[in-house]
């Protein structure tokens, strides 16, 4: 069987690999998902990028974990193995907000999230902190292998996490897993520093972009310059509040080195007789270089021997336009792991990509989505004078030196409405309502030409005293949208429809306020429709000030809903509001896996 003949996929067995001529592999790449060969899948980008930069990589997904067999199905690789979860933390893969387990994993073939028909815990797809036992089968497989760690589970594990599975906090994953390195935030630059230094006989010391595990002796040796020392393990079990300090470091350093990863601190925390050192991170991706990630030769589709893969089916015929945050919602991990600083696409880029997907054998001839992690960051930067350390674009209010490009992403909007096979284009990701109330003319066209059925906002919640543990603006920002957008459907005789995203039980949120909430939607003519419990996912601002029952401003105390039972009230709160006849509705507590399309938000 020739490459040709195997449809362009990457070796994802020995026999793709016998098939290519290999004797050996440089890279395996070791996913908790299903193999699929489209660029919103982690694995996929890092593949391709690997590939075309000549390195011989194959594809491990989703391997038995109850022993090292599988993981030496390609041999041991000359380089390294690059080890994720995938594009879901296990935990939030496996279990919902409130620790139950999910029935579902959209990310495995036909959702079935076990080895078969058995519902139990060994025979799992996706095992629980994945990346920990691949990175242990491993080193079981071959014990001199170099392992590196990468994917949302690696970067927001890096140092010590909440895991609300376990309701603990545990400490890195790096020095659980006993792993070489961990490749935090987006890891296209770091990745290939990796192989080239390896492939070059180099050691891995010091790659921006990456996390280190060094004993004492090995500290000493570096010398590392004019570090920033985050709280210890011992420090924090023995102080709690010192976790939401720890984590409000973490966050500030993140912003700050986006205006100069060169001058960037490097973070040191101790735990387990060791340091985890992070160094400064990778320098964004251009546009340029995005540009050129996305043409790669991605099939699109998934891999043969993965059968159907729902996640791939919601997002097959979605174009992704921007990368990175600047909003740093407490509760959403988008600017930590994907970086506050956005970078946008070419308009060119895109419509190439656009074309190319029009042009595949059974395609709708619609583009699901037209997005990111906020899709009306498109064409936004900083025209501040001076390297801005803050980050922090769109809080309390949109900063003075946020560049809006409304014409941008109108423009693009046009362009890929207009290439030969697209009917229909659609903007499914996030927007956020406090810009397109300075985009009217952007607005008006999305609200008329390009939602699918009813327009999905994020107010989270309506109450200003939480709005603010949740860094969103405050709550006149829904009211004013509301009566635009309707300003606008007065005038062209429409009739919109909104289905808000709400958040329950986030650190602040008391059962009063969510009844604020409910009276204030329903004034405000908004259905309830899809909400979710807030879940202490790792690295986040809203994970810590649950564990520690503070405010991540004043450190003062605020009240938690931990118990299922407060939980539940402040659910029912919303439950009660929704519609009688809806049964698309589901609550958190119906659904067996976060939406794909939400998950960018936090991911």
């Amino acid at each position: 069987m020739t490459h040709e003949k195997t449809g362009g996929f990457l070796p994802a067995s020995s026999a793709e690999m016998a098939a290519r001529g290999w004797k050996y592999v440089d890279v395996v790449l070791v996913t908790g998902d299903a193999y699929v060969d489209h660029p919103s899948f982690g694995v996929a980008l890092i593949a391709r990028l690997l590939e075309a930069n000549g390195y011989r990589v194959a594809v491990l997904s989703q391997p038995s974990h109850q022993a090292p067999d599988d993981f030496r199905r390609f041999g041991e690789p000359r380089l390294f193995f690059g080890i994720t979860a995938g594009n879901l933390d296990s935990i939030v893969a496996n279990y919902s907000g409130n620790a139950k387990v999910r029935d579902r994993d959209d990310y495995s073939p036909g959702g079935n999230p076990y080895f078969g028909d058995k519902a139990e815990k060994k025979l799992r797809r996706r095992p629980d902190r994945a990346t920990i036992l691949y990175s242990n089968l491993a080193r079981a497989a071959y014990p001199e292998a170099v392992i590196v760690l990468g994917g949302i589970e690696a970067s927001l594990r890096r140092f010590v996490h909440y895991d609300y599975q376990q309701q603990r906090l545990r400490g890195s994953v790096l020095t659980d897993a006993k792993a070489d390195l961990v490749i935090y935030g987006m890891g296209e630059r770091a990745v290939l520093e990796v192989a080239a230094r390896l492939a070059r006989g180099q050691d891995l010391a010091g790659i921006p972009g990456t996390c280190e595990r060094l004993t004492a002796k090995e500290m000493e040796a570096r010398d590392i310059p004019a570090p920033v020392r985050l709280p210890s393990w011992a420090e924090i079990q023995a102080d709690p509040p010192l976790f939401l300090a720890a984590e409000l470091t973490v966050d500030l350093q993140a912003r700050a080195s986006a205006a100069d990863t060169a001058a960037s601190e490097p973070l040191l925390q101790y735990q387990q007789a060791a340091w985890v050192v992070q160094h400064q991170p990778a320098a964004p991706l251009d546009t340029a270089e995005l540009d050129a990630l996305y043409r790669l030769p991605f099939t699109r589709k998934p891999h043969p021997a993965c059968g159907e893969v729902p996640a791939w089916r919601m997002i097959r015929d979605s174009l992704t336009i921007v990368r990175g945050c600047c909003g740093n919602c407490s509760f959403c991990a988008i600017s930590r792991h994907q970086g506050p600083k956005v970078v946008s696409r070419s308009r060119d880029s895109v419509v190439q990509e656009a074309l190319s997907l029009a042009g595949q054998q059974g395609f709708s001839g619609t583009i699901s989505d037209l997005g990111g992690p906020t899709a009306n960051l498109y064409g936004t930067g900083c025209l501040s004078p001076q390297p801005c350390k803050r980050h922090d674009c769109l809080y309390p209010k949109v900063c003075k030196f946020f560049k809006i490009d409304e014409q941008a992403m109108l423009g693009l909007l046009e362009a890929v409405a207009g290439c030969a096979g697209v009917k229909h284009l659609f903007v499914s990701s996030g927007l956020r309502m406090e810009l397109l109330l300075k985009t009217p003319r952007l607005l008006r066209r999305l609200l008329l030409e390009h939602t699918p059925g009813a327009m999905k906002i994020a107010p989270e919640h309506t109450e200003d005293a939480v709005l603010r543990l949740m860094h969103k603006p405050g709550s006149s920002v829904l009211g004013e949208f509301l009566a635009l957008c309707r300003e606008i459907g007065k005038k062209e005789g429409r009739n919109f429809h909104f289905t808000p995203y709400l958040i329950a039980s986030h650190p602040g949120c008391t059962s009063a306020d969510m009844e604020k909430m409910a009276a204030r939607l329903g004034v405000l003519g908004l259905a309830v429709r899809q909400f979710q419990d807030f879940t202490p996912t790792p690295g986040t601002i809203a994970t810590a000030m649950y564990v520690t029952g503070l405010d991540r401003e004043t450190s003062l105390a605020i009240p938690v809903a931990r118990s299922a039972g407060e939980r539940l009230r402040q659910r029912q709160v919303l439950e009660h509001r929704q519609p009688a006849a809806s049964g698309k509705t589901r609550s958190a507590s119906q659904k067996a896996l976060p939406r794909v399309k939400r998950m960018k938000r936090q991911a």
